[in-house]
């Protein structure tokens, strides 16, 4: 572990150039690197680490936590307290999602769903600050006012398992992978109709293109990255990959997909070529992934090895690897001011 190095804003290139030279003298140089939030699932906290990979805070969320996600003013975080730590287990679980505020490093406030439990895959609306959020007891998705801190309505995803949900073009449609049933249930915001698109054996994550012309989604069990086309609402085409994947992300240039292999590592895939064209193996199963928002980092946490690995998406290859709390069993990460 390196020393403790205080993270602090560098107001020129000098400085920043000072730091660097700092870092060389210790032995790596984390140029653009970032403080990171870090979903800890066993111990039910999300901690904050600096660029180093010094533990810097924690704060004490739900019993199991899973997904993390930025409000839309990203003064706060959003985490959903599962409850179980597979959700594969059977149980009630929890039922509330813990507001982190950012700048202070501290519990805000929780949303309590009331009867509606084991909230999961979360994403939010820019424009209304409103978040979707899974649902495994009862199997469902939720859409949520966060500042009023009240579930809006409950959608049937008229599937098992629903994992992960995206908002669709224009906000419209929720895109819901119902993992236990194969399926990828395309949800009507306002009628509550549902459309149901066969995609294969445990559908997971998904990204949508900026023109919201196409839709990514990893089918884990298949070892493949389904495409989508959004306006057909049907799927067109097939990445294939190995390892299982589960959580991805797109480039800024939108050129390439990044991905966790469940199995052992992160993976990379041309888009234009539909193969994949690099893999990173990892000391243990990944099961998130956080691309940074300039790109150039990947973020995967390990839980079942209490170690979280940042990979170089330009060079495809893992430049760091550090470790957490032991039992603490980390998984989502975002970088944080």
């Amino acid at each position: 572990m390196l020393p403790f190095m205080q993270h602090r804003h560098w107001t020129d290139e000098r400085a920043r150039g000072g730091r660097c030279g700092l870092l060389f003298a210790l032995g790596v140089c984390l140029l653009g690197a970032q403080d990171i939030a870090v979903v800890e699932k066993k111990a039910g906290m999300v901690a904050f680490y600096d660029a180093t990979g010094k533990r810097t805070g924690e704060v004490k969320v739900g019993s199991h936590p899973h997904e993390l996600m930025f409000s839309a003013d990203r003064k706060f975080l959003y985490v959903s307290d599962n409850g179980m730590l597979w959700m594969t287990d059977k149980g009630e679980g929890w039922n509330t999602i813990s507001i982190i505020d950012v700048s202070k490093r501290k519990k805000a406030g929780v949303i309590d769903l009331g009867n509606y439990r084991r909230p999961h895959g979360l994403d939010l609306n820019p424009k209304t600050g409103q978040i979707l959020s899974t649902i495994e007891n009862p199997y469902g998705l939720l859409l949520i006012d966060p500042v009023a801190r009240k579930v809006l309505r409950k959608f049937d995803v008229q599937g098992t398992s629903p994992h992960m949900a995206i908002y669709g073009p224009r906000h419209e449609t929720a895109w819901v992978s119902n993992s236990g049933t194969g399926t990828l249930a395309i949800v009507d915001l306002t009628s509550g109709a549902v459309k149901l698109v066969a995609v294969g054996k445990n559908p997971q994550g998904a990204v949508m293109t900026r023109d919201q012309r196409t839709v990514y989604l990893t089918i884990s069990q298949e070892n493949r990255i389904a495409i989508i086309d959004t306006a057909r609402q049907e799927v067109t085409g097939n990445i294939p990959t190995g390892g299982a994947p589960a959580r991805l992300a797109l480039t800024p240039d939108e050129k390439m997909l990044v991905y966790n292999w469940q199995e052992d590592g992160v993976a990379f895939a041309d888009i234009a070529a539909r193969r994949e064209v690099g893999h990173a193996k990892l000391p243990g199963r990944p099961l998130s992934l956080y691309l940074s928002r300039d790109g150039k980092r990947a973020y995967l946490g390990i839980q079942d090895s209490d170690k979280i690995a940042i990979a170089d998406v330009t060079t495809r290859k893992v430049t760091r690897i550090f470790d957490t709390p032991k039992g603490h069993g980390p998984d989502t990460i975002v970088e944080v001011p």
